[in-house]
């Protein structure tokens, strides 16, 4: 394809001009994508208005309580977004071949497993990238995958789910759910017991992780709460009843003297996590090496069950 033939007023815009636009897509509002972008909302509004009359067309539709893109728009945007997309692949490519994952690997992880998993990558990340930074970012699984296919972030450790097109995904361990009880329920402070003990109606389960009931087959009892699960240990203790918890969680939940965690007999109901990160990575290589890394910290947890590869 022959570029010569681009304009000269599409040829003045910029990188930032176009993630400004992008900004205002994602934001639905100049005034917030300007706090965002860290520029005043007139000047927002200007570098807008520059990409308009570069392409010749408006990108976005005034006057409403929120900015939305005009038809051609929505096209156009999709457009600019392919070019960010390909701009920060280039500035990727260019690092990739000196440090691993360029210096930074940008990871998302679920906040009902970062408090539990990360503390034992501290000692071990360094060892094996030692010219790269671990940089973290908390949330919901939804949340962070999405971040993930915008660029956001480079890698995101999630229960399964149905990725978008061009995202890869390594199984890593599957943890089983453990019973957390307040110290004065008629089963606490037995190392185990059978999920048929339980009494449903007691349960307050966390959303994040326990979405279609305390069984994860569709059962419905308890009350469910989109909390963290500090929060939820918080809950079992001023309500009483019990909930499930992840195995990785049992060391600091049962340090708390108001409560007691149990194991469950037989095979117990848990999660499994999976790495994902873009196919089109130029560090397919370290994210493999830093998923082997993964399984080597959870064999080394108790509960933790790793799964293989493919």
């Amino acid at each position: 394809m022959q570029h010569s033939m681009i304009s000269t007023a599409l040829s003045a815009v910029s990188l930032r001009d176009l993630a400004l636009v992008q900004a205002v897509h994602r934001h639905g509002s100049f005034n917030s994508a300007a706090r965002a972008m860290h520029i005043s909302p007139s000047g927002l509004s200007h570098q807008v208005q520059k990409v308009e009359q570069a392409l010749g067309a408006p990108l976005f539709e005034r006057g409403g309580r929120r900015i939305v893109p005009t038809a051609g728009g929505q096209r156009l945007l999709e457009r600019i977004g392919a070019v960010l997309d390909a701009a920060e692949h280039l500035q990727q490519a260019a690092r990739a071949g000196t440090v691993a994952f360029g210096g930074e690997l940008r990871l998302g992880v679920p906040a009902s497993l970062g408090p539990y998993l990360l503390p034992h990558l501290v000692e071990p990340f360094p060892l094996h990238f030692p010219a790269a930074r671990l940089s973290l970012s908390e949330g919901k699984p939804r949340g962070l995958l999405r971040r993930l296919h915008e660029g956001e972030l480079d890698a995101v450790l999630a229960p399964p789910a149905t990725a978008a097109s061009g995202i890869a995904t390594r199984p890593l361990f599957a943890e089983p759910w453990q019973v957390l009880f307040r110290a004065d329920h008629p089963l606490a402070g037995r190392t185990s017991v059978a999920l048929e003990e339980l009494d449903e109606s007691e349960a307050t389960l966390m959303a994040e992780s326990h979405p279609d009931g305390i069984d994860g087959q569709g059962g419905h009892g308890g009350h469910v709460q989109d909390v963290s699960l500090e929060s939820l240990a918080a809950l079992v203790g001023l309500r009483g009843g019990y909930a499930l918890v992840p195995a990785l969680a049992r060391e600091r939940l049962a340090s708390k003297p108001e409560l007691t965690v149990a194991r469950l007999e037989g095979a117990a109901p848990g999660r499994r996590i999976a790495l994902y990160w873009r196919e089109a990575s130029p560090w397919h290589a370290d994210i493999q090496a830093f998923a082997t890394l993964l399984q080597e910290v959870a064999g080394e947890r108790p509960g933790l069950m790793v799964q293989p590869a493919g």
